[in-house]
């Protein structure tokens, strides 16, 4: 059985976002930071419904792609934040008003910066 890569997993987290337009799509490496994850990836939705979006298509994408499935699935679509955790790899999709309340991109910002422009499309 083929092993998947983590940053292949996070490649393909980024690109299920982006597919649905999450905006202000963030990747951190926090390996050094934190034993929670290597990497956090941070996105939110323009309004509850696709913030729930958003969530089930990650969730779906690495399901199919990578053949993982999240360790939890916690939060409240409704509530504006739900966390998909890999173990590796914590996926956080907010509604836009919730990012700008917790500001993790803030809390986590001594972690390294994932250049992503390659796996986004960039629009006109």
């Amino acid at each position: 059985m083929e092993t998947i890569d983590t940053l292949d997993i996070v490649q393909t987290i980024v690109k299920a976002l982006d597919g649905k337009r999450a905006e202000d799509i963030n990747v951190l490496h926090v390996t050094d930071l934190t034993i929670l994850a290597d990497y956090f990836v941070i996105a939110d939705g323009m309004s509850v419904t696709q913030t729930k979006a958003l969530a089930d298509e990650v969730e779906y994408q690495v399901s199919e792609k990578c053949s993982r499935k999240p360790r939890s699935v916690q939060g409240e679509p409704n509530g504006g934040w739900v966390i998909l955790d890999y173990g590796d790899i914590v996926v956080h999709v907010f509604y836009k008003e919730q990012r700008d309340f917790y500001k993790l991109d803030k809390l986590w910002a001594d972690g390294e910066s994932v250049d992503i422009s390659s796996w986004v499309v960039k629009e006109n």
